[in-house]
C-alpha cells in the first residue's frame, strides 16, 4: 500500500520537476501523430496480494494539436470488489471482502482527450468489458459483461525530444452499466460503490 501511495505522490511531482511544454500546435504539421503506450499500473502485477495479471496497450492518433483519440486493449483479473480502492482502502485484501472466486475480464475501449493549456487535458475513456467468473479451483461458472469508465485530468509531459511521453493523472472509473453477478460475487460488490478515485500514470512512444 505505502509503494502504491509513493508511486501516486511521485506522478503528481513529475507535474512539478520536469519542463513544461506546450500541447502540440495546430499550425505544427511536422509533430508525430501517432503513438503507442500503456500504464504503469502493470507495476501491480507484481504484488503480492491479488497480483492483476494486468495487460494493457494503447493505440493513440493525433487528430489535431488539442485533439486525440485511441484504443485501448485491456485485460485483468481480481478477487475483490472494483468498488475498494487498494490505493485508499484498508479493507482490499482482506479476506472477509474477497469474491469466492476471481473474475477475469477482457475489453478493447475507447478513448478521447482534449488538451486545454499547455499540457493540461481532460479525458473520456469508455471500455466494454466481458467477464468471465471463475471459482476458487479456477473452474468457469459464469459470463458477464458490464462498461468500464474513466474520467481524467492530467498533464502531458514530452520527453526526450518527443520520442516519449509521460501522462500522470487523476480521475474517477466506474460501471454505469453491469449485468447481474453469480451468487456470492454480487453480494460481495453490492456492499461497494460503482464508482472510485482513480489515479493514473500513462506512458507513450510517439512515431
Amino acid at each position: 500500500m505505502k509503494k502504491k501511495i509513493s508511486l501516486s505522490l511521485f506522478s503528481l511531482m513529475l507535474i512539478f520537476t520536469l519542463k513544461v511544454n506546450a500541447q502540440y500546435s495546430k499550425q505544427d504539421t511536422t509533430y508525430k501523430k501517432n503513438f503507442v503506450g500503456s500504464t504503469l499500473f502493470l507495476l501491480g502485477n507484481f504484488a503480492s496480494t491479488n497480483p492483476p495479471g494486468f495487460v494493457q496497450l494503447n493505440l493513440g492518433h493525433r487528430i489535431t494539436g488539442r485533439d486525440v483519440i485511441s484504443l485501448e486493449f485491456i485485460t485483468w483479473k481480481y478477487s475483490w470488489p472494483l468498488g475498494i480502492n487498494p490505493f485508499f482502502n484498508d479493507k482490499y485484501g482482506e479476506p472477509d471482502e474477497q469474491f469466492p472466486g476471481t473474475i477475469r475480464e477482457y475489453g478493447l475501449g475507447l478513448a478521447y482527450q482534449r488538451y486545454f493549456w499547455k499540457g493540461l487535458y481532460a479525458a473520456v475513456h469508455l471500455t466494454p468489458m466481458v467477464q468471465k467468473f471463475m471459482d476458487e479451483d479456477g473452474k468457469k461458472i459464469d459470463n458477464g459483461f458490464h462498461l468500464f469508465n474513466t474520467y481524467r485530468i492530467g498533464y502531458h509531459v514530452k520527453l526526450f525530444k518527443d520520442k516519449f511521453f509521460l501522462e500522470p493523472s487523476v480521475g474517477i472509473a466506474g460501471r454505469p452499466y453491469h449485468t447481474e453477478m453469480p451468487d456470492g460475487f454480487k453480494q460481495k460488490d453490492d456492499k461497494w460503490s460503482k464508482w472510485t478515485p482513480e489515479p493514473g500514470l500513462h506512458f507513450g512512444y510517439n512515431f
